[in-house]
């Protein structure tokens, strides 16, 4: 799919590329293109670069510091941020934990938290599921008792992403018993520096520290970090995770791992000694991923459309979320499959680590890796729950 974009649009899509070209330090575009971790240094450094030129927030309205840009504009800007390799946005804070405060948080946590989100002044976790409670996020357990004007917490949180680097956990807590339950959960922002808090590393198969469990042991909370009323966090939660599952899309780092895919399988070849793009049950499977692409790039610019004009992210969210993910999968397998034995970590650990391409070394931890999009942000499975209950009206 192509968009036919106005001379304006073009000259702005010029603009962002030439900023990403000129602005992203080459070794952090390096890391990227190499499927590397950054630092938590390196990613400030980039949105903080970001947010000196504006552009840090573009879905933000423009009163809270967003840039005022149309659907079409704000998905150029996606786009050429990963067609030029520039990192992620972590959305933690500024895709999640923001569009929480803006609708549903007080006055004075806006004034505070909205503008050190912006510039990067905090780095935020998300506290959501439990040793106990996973895509089951209702059956969460840690409890919050209020004394006096403190919550006093217990319990943990687990595969909490990133929360080695953490200044502050948006949290869903229990406050209340009985009913449905959904009822009794209360959204909480809490200081990660607070006492009784302890983070515990949760090593990848790849060796990787991504995620975390964080414990909680009489941590006490101000009331004042409540969002909203008590006892009615489980609204909040779906009002972000709508925000989470439309972020996990991710057309344009889908476009440009298929760009790579596409680099990778014309350098490799199949049995026959022919490049593997050109081989028939290969370039059967690009098509295919192409197309899903294509048609996920049109359901998301629809559903942009529609929050620009102040409707938030409903039930297409989930769609959204289950094809995204799926192209993300495929293309991680598909990227395997073009490189084979090189990209195997025992084959290069018995054979020498410098065998085989550059490009394959990190393919095997990306294809392990993406095993986990299926799951976070409402497992693909529940989606199609919500999709039948709430489209379908099954």
């Amino acid at each position: 799919m192509q968009l036919e974009l106005t001379a304006e649009q073009l000259r702005f899509q010029e603009e962002v590329r030439a900023f990403v070209n000129d602005k992203l330090p080459r070794s952090t575009r390096q890391k990227v293109d190499a499927g590397l971790a950054l630092t938590k240094e390196e990613q400030v450094d980039w949105q903080k670069t970001l947010h000196e030129r504006g552009w840090m927030a573009p879905g933000w309205p423009v009163e809270y510091g967003g840039t005022g840009w149309g659907p079409v504009e704000r998905h150029i800007f996606d786009e050429e941020l990963a067609m030029g390799g520039a990192p992620r946005i972590i959305p933690f804070g500024v895709s999640m934990v923001a569009p929480v405060l803006m609708a549903f948080g007080s006055d004075e946590q806006k004034s505070y938290f909205l503008p050190r989100i912006l510039a990067s002044d905090d780095w935020w976790c998300q506290g959501y599921s439990e040793p106990g409670s996973g895509s089951d996020l209702a059956s969460l357990s840690t409890r919050a008792v209020s004394d006096g004007d403190e919550y006093v917490i217990n319990g943990a949180k687990t595969w909490t992403t990133l929360a080695q680097h953490a200044d502050w956990m948006f949290c869903l807590v229990r406050t209340g018993q009985g009913g449905k339950p959904q009822e009794g959960i209360s959204f909480l922002l809490i200081d990660m520096k607070t006492p009784g808090i302890s983070v515990r590393p949760i090593t990848t198969m790849d060796g990787g520290h991504e995620v975390n469990t964080v414990f909680f042991e009489d941590v006490r909370v101000p009331i004042t970090h409540r969002v909203g009323e008590e006892n009615k966090g489980w609204t909040y939660a779906k009002f972000l995770l709508g925000h989470e599952r439309t972020n996990i899309a991710a057309v344009g780092r889908s476009k440009w791992q298929l760009g790579r895919l596409r680099d990778i399988a014309a350098a490799e070849c199949d049995d026959d000694g022919h490049p593997l793009v050109d081989n028939p049950d290969f370039a059967r499977h690009l098509a295919s991923v192409q197309t899903d692409i294509d048609a996920l790039e049109a359901t998301v610019l629809r559903l942009v459309s529609r929050e620009s004009a102040g409707h938030g992210p409903g039930p297409e969210a989930s769609i959204l979320k289950i094809k995204g993910t799926e192209i993300q999968q495929r293309l991680s397998e598909l990227l395997y499959k073009a490189v084979g034995n090189y990209a195997h970590p025992l084959f290069n650990e018995a054979h020498g680590d410098t065998l085989g391409p550059d490009y394959a070394a990190t393919l095997a931890a990306g294809y392990f890796n993406n095993r986990k999009t299926s799951i976070y942000g409402g497992s693909n499975e529940i989606q199609k729950n919500i999709i039948a209950k709430a489209v379908l009206r099954l």
